[in-house]
């Protein structure tokens, strides 16, 4: 099969909750997936993309600073050159922190920034990039509570999350009418994964009750996204589990 005509799928931070269910959920939707995280957590990433393989789908791993605007700019390239057209983008880096505002650092503040906003911009440019001269493709970025509201301590968090958000927006403006969807979904409530088993003690049973976001869920709607006809897209989801306060 020729490199253009294969459909292809990155996920810029795919930890062991939502970003691997994401790409297991667009590997089995028949798209080769590529997925990213820091270098140094490049043996869980290889042992993701292995699970993907395994069940009979395409996947590789990329170490990658999604901070940098030269590695960012790389990858795509090389994604487009030796894999396929990208036909979705996700970007789901965090970077929730708790910080005081008084303890909240110039380095702390614009790295966060860096994280959840700068690469973002830089994921969601290069997709744009490819994507709007071809008339077609998805880019989702995940954002959360802290997209719409700020809390106490989160002062970092919030502000580059509604950055996100804001850049998602014009984005959406500017590529629908070139044929990209462009989306951003709201994930309010805790999600799944080590962080949450590691700090909620009655996850189990927080879990029976669905009182948890579950990334499988969460993923299945990423998917919706992709398949939605351009005369109805959704330009912003919001995901909560039902017992989530408001």
């Amino acid at each position: 099969m020729a490199v253009e005509a294969i459909k292809t799928c990155l996920v810029v931070g795919a930890g062991d909750g939502l970003g691997g269910a994401l790409a297991r959920a667009f590997a089995a939707e028949g798209l080769s997936v590529c997925i990213t995280r820091r270098p140094r957590h490049m043996e869980q990433l290889e042992a993701l993309a292995t699970t993907i393989r395994n069940a009979g789908h395409q996947a590789q791993a990329f170490g990658l600073d999604a901070r940098n605007e030269t590695e960012i700019i790389a990858l795509v390239d090389r994604i487009e050159r030796e894999i396929g057209a990208l036909e979705i983008v996700v970007f789901n880096i965090g970077a929730n922190v708790w910080f005081p505002i008084t303890e909240t650092t110039a380095r702390v503040y614009s790295k966060i920034w860096e994280m959840a906003a700068l690469a973002g911009f830089l994921a969601g440019r290069e997709a744009a990039r490819v994507m709007a001269p071809r008339g077609r493709g998805t880019i989702l970025f995940t954002g959360a509570s802290a997209s719409l509201r700020g809390r106490a301590h989160f002062s970092a968090f919030a502000s580059a999350k509604h950055s996100l958000r804001a850049l998602a927006q014009s984005m959406a403006r500017e590529l629908g009418p070139k044929g990209v969807h462009v989306a951003h979904v709201i994930i309010d409530g805790v999600i799944e994964g080590a962080f949450a088993r590691e700090n909620i003690h009655d996850i189990d049973a927080r879990l029976g009750g669905d009182e948890i976001l579950k990334p499988d869920e969460i993923a299945r709607n990423y998917v919706w996204l992709w398949k939605q006809g351009r005369s109805a897209w959704t330009h912003e989801l919001d995901l909560r589990p039902w017992t989530e306060e408001w």
